[in-house]
């Protein structure tokens, strides 16, 4: 695997995950010890316990875990709890803390964002405010191409 040599010969972290789907494509990168720190998204890679197994596995290679989450609040409720219970949580990526989506959005402080303590994932949903961005549900996710036809990323 091409990682593998890329992660032994520099001393910049390596981190990858974010498009990886199950703990069968962690696998590899995980066994050949090819990255510092990976990143499985909770909303793509199966959910709390699939992420818990996922984290466990690079555990045992001292890999750390810093999970993608690009989606919103409740995906970052989720990671936060994979979080808290995580010997080798990193760090957490999120875009949005929560603001008009969650009765109480979360607040970072002092760099952290504390892990809510309520009833399932801990926070509690504006439900008002949801219902006023309902829409038909016809979105599909956006093809980028470059100039010559290649794909590219967002």
């Amino acid at each position: 695997m091409a990682a593998t040599m890329y992660h032994t010969s520099t001393s910049i972290p390596i981190a990858t995950g974010e498009r990886l789907f199950t703990r069968w494509q962690f696998q590899e990168l995980i066994e050949k010890q090819a990255v510092a720190i990976i990143q499985p998204d909770l909303s793509h890679c199966g959910g709390i316990m699939e992420c818990r197994k996922i984290a466990a596995m690079a555990e045992a290679r001292n890999i750390a875990l810093a999970p993608h989450c690009p989606l919103g609040p409740i995906a970052l409720a989720a990671s936060l709890q994979v979080d808290a219970s995580t010997p080798n949580f990193l760090c957490q990526e999120q875009l949005t803390l929560g603001d008009g989506y969650l009765k109480t959005p979360f607040k970072v402080e002092d760099g952290y964002v504390k892990v809510p303590d309520g009833p399932g994932l801990g926070i509690e949903l504006n439900d008002e405010f949801i219902d006023s961005k309902r829409f038909a549900g016809d979105w599909e996710t956006p093809l980028f191409h470059l100039a010559d036809g290649s794909l590219t990323e967002w």
